[in-house]
């Protein structure tokens, strides 16, 4: 092998040893993106990089993120999404699961309000791992239905990662969030099922709420408990969905719209306070800027290795898949699904998934239907140790005699859930497909 053709794998392996080494990924990104570009192009290396970073930090679609962002942290530290568990888990408490469900629905409406997967699990962390435990609930089961609901806000549109995924894929963000909302929805459903499924075969892991529990409320108080708690988050999320899919309103317009309207929202609920705003602030820069950094520093990586011809050689190598463009597309989400045991979901979008799309372009696929399904696997790399963030979220916050054990146990029929997810939007991409042609996009 000529030594050009060996210094993407070089700089492929070099990333590696970097990162295992524990340094922060998109130091890793820039060291090894500059290091190798200059020595591939020299100092004309560093004449294009600037009009790269220049387009990140320019793009106006991904002004949404730290909007979205902050939405989803206003409706955390406010407490409305802790208002939401409560209310659901009485409402749902007299079936076998009832509360397991309870927080599925919870994972729905969260990752519909915001997207951020660390606030969610935490958020659900904190206020329902205790309740489960003393309420008799299996332990593992207890783990991986907090783990599995706190990661739908990943496929459930406005999702941070469909976002990127659009800036990624050339595709628009609404068409992206159309195309989700399906797939997300039927994920949501598989869980649903193994609850119910488990409150009919194994009713001792998900017991129902004591009676004497639910005695306390009246049918009426907790339908009106419902509609002040449930409705307005409601409201909020379809205002900021339907804006976008209906072509009303661009990602970034709908994102500020949902931005303000979590605003309101706190300040309905009494909660909007001085203390709140700050910390919701500053937590939306942090966690803004981290993404942020990572794009950026993304540009010289991706340009180094595309200039030193690491694109050219994924295609021959993606050439020798048999089974033509279905094979190649299984074999990019085995790839995608081992590298999510390893490496976080941002890594993955920028660093790996450009590299195999020119392939699938110049096939014809339609992209909306690639970028769904690799959302779908995106977000089994939250749930897969030893390195599934949801997994570190929640031990952080769970009881010290929580095994990580537990944990690990628990996500497992939940990573299996989601490979069904996977295979169904796979051989059906209608799923995917449907509603972005339905309203013209």
């Amino acid at each position: 092998m000529a030594i050009p053709e060996i210094l993407p794998l070089l700089m492929i392996g070099a990333f590696f040893v970097l990162l295992l080494g524990g340094i922060p990924v998109a130091i890793c990104l820039a060291v090894t993106g500059f290091v190798f570009g200059y020595i591939g192009f020299g100092p004309m290396l560093f004449n294009l990089v600037p009009a790269r970073m220049f387009g990140v930090v320019t793009n106006y679609t991904l002004l949404a993120l730290p909007l979205f962002i902050f939405m989803g942290i206003m409706l955390e530290k406010s407490k409305i999404a802790e208002q939401l568990l409560d209310v659901i888990g009485l409402a749902m408490g007299g079936l076998r699961g009832g509360m397991a469900l309870a927080i599925i629905l919870v994972g729905v409406l969260m990752g519909a309000a915001s997207g951020v997967v660390g606030a969610t699990v935490v958020t659900m962390g904190l206020i329902a791992l205790g309740p489960f435990l003393n309420r008799g609930y299996n332990r593992a089961i207890a783990s991986g239905v907090i783990c599995a609901s706190g990661t739908l806000g990943q496929i459930i549109p406005p999702s941070l990662v469909l976002i990127l995924l659009a800036d990624i894929m050339g595709e628009s963000v609404g068409t992206l969030f159309a195309a989700a909302l399906i797939p997300g929805l039927l994920l949501s459903g598989l869980f649903v099922l193994f609850i119910l499924a488990l409150g009919i075969f194994k009713p001792a892991m998900v017991p129902a709420f004591p009676p004497e529990e639910r005695a306390q409320y009246s049918g009426g108080d907790i339908a009106r408990m419902l509609l002040k708690v449930v409705v307005p988050p409601l409201a909020l999320i379809f205002l900021v969905l339907g804006s976008i899919i209906g072509g009303v309103a661009a990602p970034t317009e709908a994102a500020s719209m949902g931005a303000f309207g979590a605003i309101v929202l706190a300040a309905l609920y009494g909660r909007l306070t001085w203390p709140v705003l700050k910390d919701t602030v500053r937590s939306a820069f942090v966690t803004s800027a981290m993404v942020f950094f990572i794009l950026v520093m993304s540009q010289p990586f991706g340009l180094a290795f595309r200039g030193l011809g690491g694109e050219r050689l994924v295609q021959d190598a993606f050439a020798m898949v048999p089974g033509g463009i279905t094979g190649q597309l299984l074999f990019l989400m085995l790839i995608l699904f081992v590298l999510g045991f390893f490496l976080e979901w941002i890594e993955i979008s920028y660093i790996a998934l450009p590299l195999f799309l020119p392939i699938f372009h110049a096939a014809g696929v339609d992209m909306a239907w690639v970028a769904i399904l690799v959302a779908v696997n995106l977000q089994t790399s939250f749930l897969t140790p030893p390195f599934g963030w949801a997994l570190f979220f929640l031990k952080g916050v769970a009881p010290p005699d929580l095994k990580t054990s537990d944990i690990y146990k628990g996500v497992i029929p939940f990573i299996g859930l989601q490979l069904v997810g996977l295979a169904l939007v796979f051989l059906f991409p209608g799923l995917a497909t449907w509603l972005p042609n339905a309203i013209g996009w």
